[in-house]
């Protein structure tokens, strides 16, 4: 079990790195949009709302290039990785395309699916068509990101993301303000430093491509125009859609119930918008440790799945279940310890500071719940295969449960603001009876991989 672990924090450390260097992106862009106005950084907090949807689509693909890459790699079979790194690129590289062109073309219809605030409107479509490039181009390196943690170079992703989000952070302060001689371009300075570090870490990719530090991207399969031994293989084709469209639906049923809890606050003020906005991405930060060993748990279990490791797999499973609660409580007193000085640095105005403090209470036991179900749902039940659940399980709680019960909250009982944020904290815990059951089935114990030859 020590291998084990050991073998895990190779991936945990590194990838947890990296979700908090993101995380800080979203951060920087908060608390320096929070020295120019609460509007700003509220407009910028709804139209971000719009990556956060793209991220579900270019993930759901990841999550799914993850559960067959891990358990070939674990095979040794190199050939079909490359196969599914092909599949994957072409999925999200159109998803982008997609994002990139309703971003340039009707951002002002977008940012009204948020809110009904004109001027929040107007500031954060100038960002959409600002940033709207950024949905294309990034999802190349992030494609990357997943087959190098797959394939024991996760430490090369991390790198090559914390540099890109060093390079953001610095172009956020010179663009924003003007520093050193650059333009001051408020929100579309952000906009302009995310677009920028996108192909910053594409860049990086295509470097390391072409010194053979990484897999290469095989074109033709890409494309869909290869033929012999560059045509894909209709049978793995077949496979990653079988466990893909359940992670697909899974991760725009789950997304789009968060993202409908930023549509709820979104029409309850401005302070609800800025104190949510922030504690959000302070929760975000905190959990990039849980969610690396989600990432790290599906593959390291995937790869045991694929060497037909099935008992060691289940027995694997069950220390990653109580390590991921350990982890969880961990973080929410992290939370707790760190409320009082974030409220001593962040400009909030009116009633947001207080809701702030109270949110952050909320975020510190939500955590825990969070911690055990991004493990077993989104690391243990997709490394053998079992998407399935996780789509009914969230689907069901956001959309029958969470969603309309923090919508009859705010819109038709008018509950206080913070009445309103506890209902939408409870989806975590609603879905743990669940979990728990269908996780002691074990019908995520088996080995997924063909004879590709």
């Amino acid at each position: 079990m020590k291998k084990i672990y050991k073998d895990l924090f190779k991936i945990v450390m590194p990838v947890s790195l990296q979700y908090l260097m993101m995380s800080l992106v979203s951060a920087s862009d908060a608390f320096m949009l929070g020295f120019l106005d609460q509007d700003s950084l509220s407009a910028v907090s709804l139209a971000t709302q719009v990556a956060f949807v793209y991220g579900l689509f270019f993930e759901a693909f990841l999550y799914g290039c993850s559960v067959l890459a891990a358990q070939y790699w674990g095979k040794g079979d190199k050939k079909t990785v490359d196969e599914v790194l092909a599949i994957t690129m072409r999925y999200t590289l159109f998803v982008g395309l997609i994002f990139t062109l309703g971003t340039v073309f009707v951002p002002k219809s977008i940012m009204h699916i948020f809110t009904d605030d004109a001027l929040l409107i107007d500031l954060g479509a100038d960002y959409l068509r600002t940033v709207s490039l950024s949905y294309f181009i990034g999802g190349f390196a992030q494609v990357y990101f997943g087959i190098l943690k797959i394939c024991d170079k996760a430490k090369l992703s991390t790198l090559i993301g914390s540099l890109s989000v060093i390079f953001n952070i610095i172009l956020n302060a010179l663009l924003i303000f003007g520093l050193a001689g650059f333009p001051k371009m408020g929100i579309k300075g952000a906009a302009v430093a995310t677009v920028l570090a996108r192909i910053f870490e594409t860049a990086f990719v295509i470097i390391l491509i072409f010194m053979k530090k990484c897999m290469p991207l095989n074109i033709p399969k890409t494309l869909m125009i290869g033929t012999g031994e560059n045509k894909l293989s209709r049978e793995l084709h077949r496979d990653y859609w079988k466990y893909t469209v359940p992670l697909l639906f899974n991760q725009l049923g789950w997304g789009g119930g968060v993202t409908m809890y930023s549509v709820i606050m979104g029409r309850l003020g401005s302070d609800a918008i800025a104190a949510n906005s922030i504690a959000s991405i302070v929760r975000g930060m905190v959990a990039s440790f849980c969610w690396g060993i989600a990432s790290g748990v599906s593959i390291i279990i995937g790869q045991m799945l694929g060497r037909n490791e099935l008992k060691e797999a289940k027995k694997a499973g069950g220390s990653f279940v109580r390590f991921s609660i350990y982890i969880g409580a961990l973080s929410g007193l992290i939370l707790l310890a760190i409320t009082p000085i974030l409220l001593r640095f962040v400009t909030l105005q009116g009633d947001a500071r207080y809701y702030l403090k109270i949110m952050m209470f909320m975020a510190s036991y939500y955590i825990i719940g969070n911690s055990l179900n991004s493990t077993i749902i989104g690391g243990i039940f997709p490394a053998g295969g079992d998407t399935k659940f996780g789509m009914w399980c969230d689907i069901i709680t956001l959309w029958c449960v969470v969603v309309p019960m923090g919508m009859i909250g705010a819109f038709i009982l008018k509950l206080p603001v913070l009445v309103v944020a506890f209902i939408l904290t409870l989806d975590e815990f609603v879905k743990i009876p669940a979990v728990y059951k269908h996780y002691v089935k074990y019908s995520w114990v088996k080995n997924i991989t063909r004879d590709m030859a």
